[in-house]
């Protein structure tokens, strides 16, 4: 079922005809909506003169490979929009065309997504299987030969209530996501059971993108009040210790308010904080 205001929206579009992606940049899309992409090489397509449907496996006519994000899934040559959001685009380093297209949105619920770093709580376990509370629909399973170093005869200390980071390596609608605590080289690279200290706390999807985006200036200020520790979880979940529990509970509430903070309002907290 959709919303009064989202099927308004829908039928605004004119017919099933498709959009050019470049006009829909940085603009709303709804769930449905097929994109289409220019293209020097097709003088006519379904979309018009100069179009074509946004192919995802480049051929020899194609002029460069075409990523498929997250909020867009494949429906033959087609992209299909699957959320609403605002349509983003990454050009790729060589400028040769194609790229990366992605759904912006701002969701509450996590959907694991393979690939994604994220924390998680043992909940329970099942014979050598743990279950991970990872905010999905379902607990995702944890093998404990998924740990560095682990073997039959050596099983890594995990109990029910731990705090575990890790990132996913099954992550579809068809099945249980799984976990690990390894990369592709046996090497735990940071990941494993978090220390008992510290405090978990839940944010946005949005802030957590924003906060592990290359550019983003919060982590460089928050760095120069306290020294620290933090992990961040694409799940929504944030991991943060400092020396005392009030400098703890201080960042946590600063992470919390930046989302919807300016930067002439977070350089003045942050200067107080630095005189205090």
């Amino acid at each position: 079922l959709c919303t009064p205001a989202v099927g308004a929206a829908a039928e605004s579009l004119p017919g099933d005809r498709a959009r050019a992606a470049r006009t829909v940049l940085d603009q709303v899309v709804l769930p449905g909506e097929e994109l289409l992409l220019p293209e020097q090489e097709d003088a006519e397509g379904p979309g018009g003169p100069g179009e074509r449907p946004l192919r995802l496996n480049a051929g020899t006519r194609s002029r460069g490979r075409v990523v498929c994000g997250p909020g867009l899934r494949r429906c033959g040559d087609r992209l299909l929009v699957t959320k609403c959001g605002r349509l983003r685009h990454k050009e790729p380093g060589g400028g040769s065309g194609g790229g990366v297209y992605w759904v912006d949105s701002q969701q509450k619920r996590y959907v694991p997504v393979k690939g994604d770093h994220v924390i998680g709580i043992v909940t329970a376990k099942s014979g050598d299987i743990f279950k991970v509370d990872v905010g999905g629909s379902e607990p995702a399973s944890l093998s404990y030969l998924a740990f560095e170093g682990a073997t039959k005869r050596n099983r890594p200390n995990v109990q029910i209530g731990d705090l575990i980071y890790g990132q996913f390596v099954v992550a579809n609608k068809d099945m249980e996501p799984e976990m690990v605590c390894i990369d592709s080289c046996g090497r735990a690279s940071g990941m494993g059971v978090i220390g008992q200290d510290g405090l978990l706390f839940k944010v946005t999807l949005g802030l957590i993108r924003k906060l592990l985006a290359p550019d983003c200036e919060i982590l460089q200020e928050v760095g120069k009040l306290y020294p620290l520790e933090i992990v961040f979880g694409m799940n929504g979940r944030i991991w943060v210790k400092a020396k005392t529990i009030q400098q703890t509970l201080i960042l946590a509430n600063i992470l919390e308010a930046c989302e919807h903070m300016t930067a002439d309002q977070r350089k003045q907290i942050f200067s107080r904080l630095a005189e205090s």
